[in-house]
């Protein structure tokens, strides 16, 4: 974890120095990072403090800061600033006469009312009020004062926070879909836990209207098991996994379905059926994987491609998986995606094949036969996505720093930096296929059921796109 540096003057005021009506002030706006921090410290998980909609109902309309917020400002000042350095909390008392809430600004200001030689206590005044001059919380606290004089410069250190909350931007990610129609739903084989929960979770949450398909019995016994309801979900029977693939398929073909969702079996399994030339869900594109990524530690969406379908791309190949991604990104609300073609170098070199395509890629760009984003290649993953990185290399790009889709040189590669942001970035994954007549949910067998339902949302959006562009 990185540290903050600060260089402070610090300096305190002894039992002899302390004047009876000295004093000392701060200020602090109240954010919704200090509510959620003060939470995990505490463990003080009030749903009338820490839950939005919760809080909509309570008595204050809004979310709230805990009380002892503003009392632990107390101690802020008291420690920091009079006395300062050395000060010891011996007793205090406070009364909250009302609540602090998002965007206040809240003044603290103690005030020495009474010494005691004997001790060397000191008891002060302590008063918190708002931006408005009302008071929000008053009372007193006593003090052991410090006894030896401090004065110096301090260069203190504080630890870099950094809050994530991953199920927050799941939500988030829920909401790009609230009020749209459920998009009726092919699932293939949805025989364990998490490829079942998923289709569940968002049935539950009006993403998606799943069609089970699957050995009905052994769909049932995992429900049971694991008590998940089916009320309301259709249930087609299939005789085994192979089987489940081809019925499901043959769901979209008819028109019953207009997304496709892969549950335990194998994925060769769905896609042999997908990319059959008889029935299959073949378009004039080439079929290709994104993942699309929240990364906590990146400021723009990330689309990655192809880290699941195409294992060594070739540059035709590599054309057609640019566009798939760029028209995901024009769905999800992106106009002009930047687009980094990746390889290990940012230059170059005829002994790297990825260098060359991506160069090859950037001038087919330039001709107007990718259209829709902006790509530039090839870009080292540095480069991609850290506009220092790109600027200590002395990279000028309208793409560096910036990337919102990462184009990798071949399967292996984009599968591993997927992965590694997902697991060691906490990423929040959803994962899609798509060149074919309708989106499809293609997930790993060890993926969550929240990674499924985020992964349904996109396959909505696109569902909705389709339907508006008159393609389904």
């Amino acid at each position: 974890m990185s540290q903050l540096a600060q260089t402070r003057y610090l300096a305190n005021k002894t039992f002899e120095e302390i004047r009876i009506g000295d004093s000392a002030s701060l200020t602090r706006t109240l954010m919704p990072e200090d509510v959620k921090l003060f939470a995990v410290l505490t463990g003080d998980v009030n749903p009338s403090i820490v839950d939005p909609k919760y809080s909509e109902s309570g008595m204050f309309r809004e979310v709230i800061a805990h009380g002892m917020w503003s009392g632990s400002l107390i101690s802020t000042v008291l420690g920091t600033q009079f006395p300062g350095p050395g000060t010891i909390l011996v007793d205090q008392s406070l009364h909250f006469a009302r609540p602090v809430t998002i965007g206040d600004s809240i003044t603290i200001t103690v005030t020495a009312k009474q010494k005691f030689e004997h001790n060397k206590h000191v008891i002060f005044d302590c008063v918190c009020t708002n931006q408005e001059g009302l008071q929000v919380v008053r009372g007193s606290a006593e003090i052991l004062a410090p006894l030896e004089k401090v004065s110096r410069l301090e260069e203190v250190r504080m630890p870099e926070i950094r809050i994530d909350d991953k199920h927050e931007r799941y939500t988030h990610l829920l909401q790009r879909v609230k009020g749209l129609e459920p998009i009726p739903t092919a699932v293939a084989h949805p025989c364990d836990l998490e490829s079942l929960k998923g289709p569940v979770m968002a049935f539950q949450a009006g993403i998606i209207e799943p069609i089970l398909v699957g050995p009905e019995n052994k769909i049932r016994a995992v429900a049971e098991e694991f008590d998940l309801d089916l009320s309301g979900i259709r249930i087609v029977h299939a005789a085994h996994s192979h089987d489940s693939a081809a019925v499901a398929v043959s769901l979209v073909r008819t028109g019953d379905a207009e997304a496709l969702m892969k549950g335990s079996l194998h994925t060769d399994e769905l896609m042999g059926e997908v990319v059959a030339r008889a029935n299959g869900l073949r378009t004039s594109r080439r079929i290709s994987h994104v993942f699309v990524m929240d990364v906590p530690t990146y400021h723009r969406p990330l689309l990655i491609t192809d880290a699941a379908i195409n294992i060594a791309p070739t540059l035709e190949e590599k054309a057609d998986i640019i566009r798939n991604a760029i028209d995901l990104a024009h769905v999800i609300g992106i106009p002009e995606p930047k687009v980094a073609i990746l390889s290990a170098v940012e230059t170059i070199n005829p002994k790297i094949q990825s260098t060359l395509d991506a160069a090859a890629l950037c001038k087919m760009a330039d001709r107007g036969q990718i259209k829709g984003g902006l790509l530039d290649g090839p870009l080292a993953f540095d480069n991609a996505v850290s506009i220092v990185a790109a600027k200590t290399k002395g990279i000028k790009s309208a793409v560096a720093g910036h990337a919102e889709i990462l184009v990798v040189p071949d399967l292996e590669s984009g599968n591993m930096v997927a992965k590694q942001l997902e697991y060691l970035a906490n990423a929040l994954t959803a994962g899609i296929v798509l060149g074919t007549k309708v989106p499809i949910v293609l997930t790993s067998r060890a993926d969550s059921a929240e990674t499924r339902t985020a992964s349904c949302v996109i396959a909505a959006l696109i569902a909705h796109a389709n339907r508006k562009n008159g393609t389904t």
